[in-house]
């Protein structure tokens, strides 16, 4: 019986540029492009590498208690978080085993940015709606945005040629 894959918003963009997709948390993922894997790892390693990680979860969370609520979840300080920057949090559960990952950013005016991991995204969900969903507004962006991941040591400087001001950012900031 074969699955049916759902596709990234730039799955199309994938396939004219060649890639070679293979199935991966529910989705049709590229794994290489023509040039391969080694020279694919090695310009990201020394240069810098474009991924698309639009299978992640991204979730927002909105409304006055959404800091304190998400605090309730995770062994991190949440509430004092700037606005503009973000951090690594894992949801843990009642004896304190890690369930899963996350990224937490804070966007101001009371609203949360979370990204969670593709292959546990609808259990993240369920988890954040089950315990604090009565506390504030939990609203997954699942299938309506594309997201990128720039890696590698030339990743400022490829982006500062589109984005100057990225050229100021520390760890974490957005």
């Amino acid at each position: 019986m074969s699955e049916t894959l759902l596709k990234t918003p730039l799955h199309a963009l994938h396939l004219e540029l060649g890639a070679r997709m293979v199935p991966f948390a529910g989705y049709d993922m590229p794994v290489q492009y023509p040039l391969g894997v080694l020279k694919e790892h090695l310009h990201t390693r020394e240069q810098a590498g474009l991924f698309d990680v639009s299978h992640m979860g991204q979730i927002i969370l909105r409304g006055a208690d959404a800091a304190k609520a998400l605090e309730s979840l995770v062994p991190v300080d949440i509430i004092d978080l700037p606005v503009g920057m973000q951090r690594y949090a894992m949801f843990t559960n009642e004896q304190g085993g890690i369930l899963d990952d996350l990224m937490v950013a804070n966007l101001g005016e009371d609203t949360l940015f979370l990204v969670v991991n593709a292959a546990c995204k609808e259990q993240d969900l369920a988890h954040l709606q089950t315990h604090i969903g009565s506390r504030c507004e939990v609203q997954p962006l699942f299938e309506e945005r594309a997201l990128l991941a720039l890696q590698g040591p030339a990743a400022v400087k490829v982006l500062e040629r589109l984005a100057p001001e990225v050229a100021g950012m520390t760890f974490m900031q957005f």
